[in-house]
């Protein structure tokens, strides 16, 4: 059922994936799926130590204003300016200690990014955009090129935060106005187990594992596929974090590098944080080329989210298994 997929190697430099912190396209090994066709699943393509950069990035930096996050619901916005500042000390002591309560970072369930997301609507909107950031832009856009679709432009996020007892129900990602371009997923962290469905909501789904570094493409025939991710498992290799995290990055990073080094104290936080998580990135293009949002009445184009779990389901096995209403 899995079949080596074919790449466009020379579409992208080595030095242009260094500078994403990718392996040069030619040592990627990217897999497709029979009965899938436009799925592509890359084994961890990233360079020793690169992968701390974009969990430091969605722990610190992507959560800040003017992204939105779900704890922007229930908290003034003064309260969620810096969710890191407020939360490092408390999980580099505790971690994940059941006997304290947890930290903002730890009740994050969700960031949007670029075009956000209006989970009432299920739409974007051109009045509520913030700049998408350059560093997974970049990272994206090789990655999009490496799996055929040159000019792929980043325009929206959502980055998803999941524990142990963290589910995301099935769904179907179509609010994006341009189905021609992927959907790109990246995995850090903690495993999980990924359901790949079809075009309706019964079909019987295909199960993968999803590792820290593995990067899923839904393109094609597949872009409009249910999904699901019904489980996060510890790491297998029964470590605290997976192997391909304890690498530090090169003191030496080509010139022009999106990736940036971390400090020990930043990556002992994140290191916490990621004992009993996973984070999921995922990237999306909203418009084709020229494309503008139709015009809608009576909107302010704020994004009204849905419950703080709703998105990712969590704690009660009934939720656990209770489909997601989007």
């Amino acid at each position: 059922q899995v079949f080596r997929s074919q790449l466009s190697i020379s579409s992208v430099s080595d030095q242009d994936a260094y500078r994403a912190g990718l392996q040069p396209v030619s040592q990627w090994k990217a897999y497709g799926l029979n009965g899938y066709p436009g799925f592509i699943f890359i084994l961890n393509p990233f360079l020793p130590g690169c992968q701390r950069h974009w969990v430091k990035q969605c722990l610190k930096l992507y959560p800040q204003k003017p992204n939105v996050c779900n704890l922007d619901l229930h908290m003034a916005p003064e309260k969620t300016i810096d969710l890191w500042g407020q939360s490092k000390e408390q999980l580099r002591r505790n971690g994940s200690s059941k006997r304290e309560p947890r930290s903002l970072l730890e009740k994050l369930r969700w960031v949007t990014l670029g075009y956000h997301y209006n989970w009432d609507t299920k739409k974007y909107s051109a009045n509520h955009h913030t700049p998408f950031p350059s560093d997974l832009a970049f990272l994206s856009e090789q990655v999009a090129t490496a799996c055929g679709f040159r000019g792929f432009q980043a325009q929206a996020g959502i980055l998803n935060y999941y524990h142990f007892d963290s589910s995301l129900g099935i769904h179907v990602d179509e609010s994006e106005l341009d189905h021609s371009r992927p959907l790109l997923s990246f995995s850090f962290g903690q495993s999980s187990i990924f359901l790949l469905g079809g075009l309706k909501r019964e079909e019987a789904p295909t199960a993968m594992f999803m590792h820290s570094g593995d990067i899923m493409v839904m393109s094609g025939f597949s872009r409009l596929l249910y999904h699901a991710v019904p489980r996060v498992l510890p790491n297998p290799e029964g470590t605290a974090l997976p192997s391909c995290l304890d690498q530090a990055l090169s003191s030496d990073l080509p010139a022009g590098s999106v990736v940036e080094h971390s400090s020990d104290e930043d990556w002992q936080v994140c290191a916490k944080y990621l004992e009993s998580s996973r984070i999921n990135m995922t990237v999306r293009q909203v418009l084709a080329e020229g494309q503008k949002f139709p015009e809608e009445s009576g909107t302010n184009g704020k994004s009204q989210a849905p419950s703080e779990d709703d998105h990712c389901q969590e704690n009660s096995r009934a939720k656990r298994h209770k489909p997601n209403a989007d």
